[in-house]
């Protein structure tokens, strides 16, 4: 019998690779993708933007918002509607996601949290509380045309929430740095609070999607809400102590950078691979493992940092760009889906910057500082647009809310640096800022 067996699984015939058309198809998708993502995030930066927004802007050109339009026949060639075409694509894209959400937890500063936790906590729970809950607010209000057919009205509003409270760490600590903002008190509460804002964006997602495929039940939360708490404390306990002593000698080591990245890599990916088998997001445990990585010391640190010029040369604008391909700018001359779009927009926008300076002054801090604050979170950038994409793949949104989502991302990223500019010309420094201003300028 057991002969027989390894019979049968010698004569069976070899798994077909990737054939011929599709591979071609694929290759010549990643380096359209590419060649317009990176020059349009050029461009954007150019005119004073975030890449992001370039990039973003090169899916919606190549998807059915622009060229589905105006050649149909060519982008349904270089975007066929086969599910294995477009999951080939998609699995790159979401190893470049995994790689960015890692990379972001590295920037999560421990000890600027526990330093500042007083003011940060209140700005943290200012805003981000009071944002989720206009969101939850709102999703229940939105037409039933923007939900998606995966997901109820209860989820979906949960989702929302979720969406709308998140700030974008990436676009932030850019912005700061870019505008010599990092070394201000404001600017290290704002990356305080949207670290925190970003930890709890991903944990609720998590609860989201366990919502989402098992329904919202009280059990199903609480499950979830078990679960995340196992991950916690997996991650202090066992996980930290673990990738220390897989990285501490492989980072202490000068001539090991390539072990070390390739270490990082697999490090992240098997932190995504064991919250998805918990059915929670495997982003959450990709940016765990970040936020480990990055906690223990400047040398694993300059692990990841050696890895993210390739991340965010490459495969961060080929997933933002993929993201755009999602994006249907025709579902907004649907008057029920701009006024929903619209809407949405104004309660991010107000919910983020009520919340944080409501917050900020809970916190003792004066007007224009609190005002500061609540421009600087508003930027919801790349953060945002990996969580519309986990909707649309969970089926709690549809393209039309999909398309809502994206483009909040990119108007509050866009409209964060004039709006931070203007707020952080009015607060005169102090002499300790001016003093850490010549320690940062010396570096």
């Amino acid at each position: 019998m057991v002969k027989k067996g390894i019979q049968t699984m010698l004569a069976t015939a070899p798994v077909p690779g990737i054939s011929h058309d599709h591979l071609l198809v694929l290759l010549i998708q990643m380096g359209a993708l590419l060649i317009l993502a990176i020059g349009l995030g050029r461009l954007a930066l150019r005119l004073r933007l975030p890449a992001v927004v370039g990039e973003l802007l090169a899916g919606v050109v190549v998807g059915p918002s622009l060229l589905g339009n105006v050649a149909p026949a060519f982008s349904h060639w270089l975007l066929p509607r086969d599910p294995e075409q477009m999951h080939l694509i998609g699995a790159i894209s979401q190893l470049g996601a995994l790689l960015l959400v890692g990379i972001t937890g590295a920037h999560i500063d421990l000890g600027l949290l526990r330093r500042k936790r007083v003011v940060i906590g209140w700005v943290s729970m200012g805003s981000v509380l009071f944002p989720l809950v206009l969101g939850v607010g709102l999703g229940f209000l939105l037409p039933a045309s923007v939900i998606g057919e995966g997901g109820d009205r209860t989820t979906f509003a949960f989702f929302i929430g979720v969406a709308i409270a998140v700030s974008a760490l990436p676009v932030i600590a850019k912005t700061l740095m870019d505008m010599g903002l990092l070394h201000r008190n404001v600017g290290q509460v704002i990356i305080g609070a949207a670290a925190v804002s970003d930890v709890l964006g991903w944990m609720l997602l998590s609860v989201v999607s366990a919502m989402a495929t098992a329904g919202f039940r009280l059990v199903v939360v609480a499950e979830s809400v078990g679960y995340l708490l196992i991950v916690l404390a997996v991650t202090v306990f066992l996980a930290r102590p673990l990738i220390g002593r897989v990285l501490r000698p492989i980072a202490c080591s000068a001539e090991s950078t390539e072990l070390g990245i390739a270490a990082c890599v697999v490090l992240i990916v098997l932190s995504a691979a064991g919250t998805h088998a918990l059915n929670m997001e495997p982003i959450l445990g990709a940016f765990l493992c970040g936020t480990v990585i990055g906690s223990l010391g400047r040398n694993s640190r300059r692990l990841l940092e050696a890895l993210r010029p390739f991340v965010m040369a490459v495969l961060a604008p080929l997933f933002l760009a993929t993201a755009g391909l999602q994006v249907d700018l025709s579902a907004l001359k649907d008057l029920s889906v701009l006024s929903a779009g619209l809407i949405t927009l104004v309660v991010a926008v107000g919910g983020k910057l009520v919340g944080g300076y409501a917050g900020a002054r809970m916190g003792k801090l004066d007007h224009n500082e609190s005002l500061a604050i609540g421009a600087g979170l508003n930027a919801r950038g790349v953060v945002e647009i990996v969580l519309a994409s986990v909707g649309l793949g969970i089926g709690v949104l549809n393209t039309a809310s999909y398309t809502i989502v994206v483009l909040v991302a990119m108007v509050t990223s866009v409209m964060a640096p004039p709006l931070l500019r203007r707020t952080t010309s009015r607060i005169v420094k102090t002499a300790t800022e001016i003093e850490r201003e010549r320690d940062y300028a010396a570096v």
